[in-house]
């Protein structure tokens, strides 16, 4: 009799079947509402890393434009020194512009 009794309990009751597939079929509309969110979610998050990696590649990019710009500056600002010499101030005036320095009845102190 246990015997008889441990094969009935494996047996299935229809109606109990029926249940769980009516079950089944109320929770669709939930498991696809869970799906849409998840996929959105995982859309969101790709989409956030893949401008987290471009954003990183204009910062690069923005950087090395700035050390570009500085080394610039630092040229200009060595040209500009070279040509405000003095040296080369005086030799443009005598050769380009035939100027000379002024002799001493030129030269008019003012008090």
């Amino acid at each position: 009799m246990a015997n008889a009794k441990i094969i009935y309990g494996k047996l299935a009751d229809p109606r109990r079947l029926e249940e769980l597939s009516t079950q089944r079929w109320e929770l669709l509309p939930y498991l696809a509402a869970v799906m849409v969110l998840l996929t959105i979610v995982s859309i969101f998050h790709v989409w956030s890393r893949a401008k987290v990696v471009d954003y990183h590649l204009r910062i690069g990019e923005l950087r090395r434009e700035l050390r570009e710009q500085q080394q610039g500056q630092t040229r200009l600002r060595l040209e500009v020194a070279s040509l405000k010499t003095p040296a080369r101030i005086e030799a443009l005036a005598k050769g380009d512009l035939g100027m000379a320095l002024p002799a001493d009845q030129q030269v008019v102190l003012v008090k």
